[in-house]
């Protein structure tokens, strides 16, 4: 594991000598969209119906808000804290021109994020931008999520399907979603219908035609499930692999936006071509380490601006 120990106080745990764990270069890798900065190494994520404050103190990470029963049972496989980083970093290093971004970007980790609100969210984030992504992302929240008071504040959680089910087209549309809007209603109809009719099964019965159960989706294997994603309207191979890996723990995804094809071209003279063909560039040369590697070359593009 990446950290020594966790010592427990009243509404706050703190993880000590936490190892290969920045929040800045976690939170700035473009797989979450739910988080604040209100200070240098101080952050407030939302996740799972829940609101933490985090800070860093040294090499100790400080959890705010939260309980020992909250830090086995959600946080400690959202950060990831059961993979040793180090050995995953020290064998894409044998690649000397990956080094370069896992040094530079040496505290980034992969979320665990819910399937549910990554599938969304990711389906905003087709040609889009961050910060037109987190406002969408946020205002579905206060919609349709709970709300959370946290320090004088009022922030919502992501809403659950249950809770958006009866969203209309307009009310999306309201959000900003722009022509995602009929992708997310359609998404949120086909996943509603699967919980009922999954519900409704003898435990008999197969459950395997169900296209549409995110559970089922992400115990397929690897490929399995890039095909079985993109059954949802509005969701293409980059997204797909966005899902997969931010939410699914499938670590051979390499999704390719704009930043990674500038990074594949710019260190390994990757062809100037889809993006489809660089993704399958990527993974044949990292392998089941492929997410990671792309979480380490999309924050070294981006914060170099790299050009091609």
């Amino acid at each position: 594991m990446d950290y020594n120990k966790i010592e427990v106080f009243e509404n706050y745990i703190v993880i000590k000598e936490v190892k290969n764990f920045k929040l800045k270069q976690i939170f700035e890798c473009g797989q979450i969209f739910r988080f604040e900065e209100i200070a240098e190494d101080n952050f407030i994520v939302i996740a799972f119906g829940k609101l933490i404050e985090l800070k860093a103190d040294g090499n100790n990470i400080i959890i705010y808000n939260t309980s020992e029963e909250d830090f086995n049972n959600i946080w400690l496989n959202y950060f990831d804290l059961k993979r040793d980083y180090s050995a995953v970093k020290k064998e894409l290093s044998k690649d000397n021109l990956l080094r370069q971004s896992i040094e530079f970007g040496y505290g980034v980790r992969v979320l665990n994020q819910d399937p549910f609100e990554i599938l969304i969210s990711f389906i905003i984030s087709a040609r889009n931008n961050i910060p037109s992504i987190k406002k969408t992302v946020n205002k579905i929240s206060t919609k349709w999520g709970n709300k959370i008071d946290f320090k004088g504040n009022t922030y919502y959680a992501f809403p659950t399907i249950d809770q958006i089910k009866d969203a209309t087209l307009e009310e999306i549309q309201e959000t900003g979603a722009s022509f995602r809007s009929k992708y997310i209603i359609d998404t949120i109809q086909n996943l509603y219908s699967a919980t009922k009719e999954i519900q409704c099964l003898d435990n008999n019965e197969e459950k395997s035609f169900m296209k549409y159960d995110l559970n089922y989706i992400k115990s397929l294997n690897d490929d399995e499930c890039h095909i079985a994603l993109q059954e949802f309207k509005g969701v293409g191979a980059k997204v797909a692999d966005c899902i997969m890996l931010f939410s699914m723990g499938k670590s051979s995804a390499f999704p390719v936006d704009v930043w990674v094809k500038r990074a594949m071209i710019h260190f390994y003279g990757a062809e100037e071509g889809s993006l489809n063909k660089i993704r399958i560039f990527g993974r044949n040369k990292f392998g089941d380490l492929s997410g990671f590697a792309q979480q380490y070359l999309f924050y070294y593009a981006r914060e170099n601006n790299i050009k091609v």
